[in-house]
């Protein structure tokens, strides 16, 4: 059986109110990291999330726990939910994902700027070989 979860934490992280996106299918966990400016509401936070879910950029997949489903005791429930909601912060795993996720980002951005340092010394090679050709033909 297939099991899905996702979960929205939001904190402040000086000097931003920052929400990690955490979303667990089918055995594959991702997270993905939102800043916001000020404090968000409630109805902000909702209004993000249906505007801009298609955008959130998640993090590499990484194995998740493959979590045995049971029906629970609404008592104990209740209690989880309770500690879910006093807990601040992220977890690591989503931590662990989200440094994923720059690293990768820094890989590509590396990658770009060598492209784009390689293809400038062949243009100023070009222009070199140019100016060189043209001074021996004299004219």
């Amino acid at each position: 059986m297939d099991r899905n979860q996702t979960s929205l934490t939001v904190y402040f992280e000086d000097p931003f109110w920052v929400g990690v996106m955490e979303r667990e299918q089918n055995g594959r966990y991702e997270a993905s990291k939102i800043t916001f400016g000020a404090e968000p509401k409630d109805y902000e936070v909702y209004d993000f999330l249906l505007k801009y879910w298609s955008r959130l950029s998640f993090s590499p997949a990484i194995p998740g726990d493959p979590g045995v489903e049971r029906d629970t005791n609404p008592k104990r429930m209740r209690r989880q939910i309770q500690r879910q909601m006093q807990a601040r912060g992220v977890g690591t795993k989503a931590q662990q994902a989200l440094k994923l996720q720059r690293e990768q980002g820094q890989l590509e951005r590396r990658e770009v700027a060598r492209g784009t340092r390689e293809e400038e010394q062949e243009r100023r090679f070009a222009l070199r070989q140019e100016k060189r050709r043209s001074k021996r033909k004299g004219h």
